[in-house]
């Protein structure tokens, strides 16, 4: 399974570590992935969505 929003496309990301003496060391920025189970069209299907998608849905759910 790929660290990719189903939504927005948001993935992994890359960049550094940077210590108080200014080391650099490589790491990765992961997405904040939950699987959501949505209703479209009278049809379940689950995604895995980022947080900020998932509260978009909420939102507009409710609006």
């Amino acid at each position: 399974m790929s660290m990719k929003c189903q939504n927005c496309g948001k993935g992994v990301q890359h960049g550094n570590f940077v210590s108080h003496a200014k080391n650099r060391v490589k790491r990765t920025f992961k997405p904040n992935l939950h699987r959501v189970t949505i209703v479209k069209n009278n049809v379940k299907q689950r995604l895995m969505l980022c947080a900020s998608c998932t509260r978009l849905l909420k939102r507009a759910a409710f609006a």
